[in-house]
């Protein structure tokens, strides 16, 4: 059987977008691509559909270093809602549980907040994208079915409360800085818990994610709107270089001859300065005229070999 071919163009860097509110990551992620026109696209780390900020999507072979992507850094603000407490965590779930937080104060919360900094135990919400036997969470928590998730190492390494209004449904805007893996719902349920109150998101920005912040995004309609005064080709000077994917990891450079041998899946050794690269290290791996080849890992005899390649012409 002949190989399906994929559509599109051949365009391969990342697009960092500002995803809008109410819509989905997928969805987002194939407006994106349609845009460009792209035969491959992949997201790096979903946001919920209540949720708006940085999405960086991956064109092209940049898709092959998404994964450095997923387990970067995130900064995120968000609005917490006291005395409420819904299914999914956040305000587009059902109420399930109310209470009176109008005794709460600003210096309650900083206190429960106090518990949550630094290295926590979190569970994963039953309606995360995380898969049991297969399953998305959130697709079984819909069938009305729960299951038992395993609390998850995670760390917060900032939790600053930016505003509190007090009343009988109070609020607090926070600004977190977590770890891959964090969920944001589970700090609000848990903050609410610790207060005896319940609480939930009920708005959700990411301002940050790993090396790109929201002084680099772009909306959908700004997109579109570019995209109709210019061709396609020239909406590739809106993509970041795939390297940012793996930005802080060591360089390495290759001449050209040891970097044919380096693309055809062998370990070599740097001609170039290469120290203090450890076995297993990740670095990035370019030709000495500049070019970005893929990165390697370090094996044992201090070479470095193939891990992931760009594939040119594709």
């Amino acid at each position: 059987m002949a190989r399906r071919r994929n559509r599109g163009r051949s365009v391969n860097g990342i697009f960092l977008l500002d995803k809008p509110m109410g819509l989905s990551s997928n969805k987002a992620l194939q407006r994106v691509r349609s845009i460009f026109d792209a035969n491959k696209a992949g997201h790096t780390g979903s946001l919920d559909p209540l949720a708006t900020g940085i999405l960086p999507i991956c064109l092209g072979e940049a898709t092959k270093f998404s994964q450095f992507l997923l387990v970067s850094d995130k900064h995120y603000k968000s609005t917490f809602t006291l005395g409420i407490t819904t299914d999914t965590g956040d305000c587009d779930g059902s109420e399930i549980g109310r209470a009176d937080a109008s005794a709460i104060t600003r210096a309650d919360v900083e206190a429960a907040i106090d518990k949550f900094r630094g290295e926590i135990k979190q569970i994963p919400s039953m309606y995360s994208a995380l898969k049991h036997q297969g399953q998305p969470l959130y697709k079984l928590a819909r069938q009305g079915v729960v299951v038992e998730r395993e609390p998850r190492a995670v760390t917060v390494f900032s939790y600053d409360i930016i505003d509190f209004r007090p009343g009988v449904e109070a609020q607090v805007d926070i600004e977190v800085h977590v770890s891959k893996g964090t969920y944001v719902r589970s700090l609000a349920e848990d903050l609410g818990i610790a207060l005896g109150c319940g609480g939930h998101v009920s708005a959700l920005r990411r301002h940050r994610a790993g090396p790109f912040d929201e002084g680099q995004i772009m909306t959908l309609n700004e997109l579109e709107k570019h995209s109709g005064i210019v061709g396609k080709e020239d909406l590739d000077e809106l993509l970041k270089p795939m390297d940012i994917a793996v930005g802080d990891r060591m360089a390495v450079e290759l001449n050209a001859v040891v970097a044919g041998y380096f693309m055809l899946g062998q370990p070599v050794m740097s001609n170039k300065t290469f120290r203090n690269g450890q076995e297993g290290d990740i670095v990035r791996v370019f030709r000495d005229d500049g070019v970005f080849l893929g990165v390697g890992e370090v094996n044992q005899n201090g070479q470095v070999a193939p891990k992931r390649l760009i594939v040119f012409g594709t």
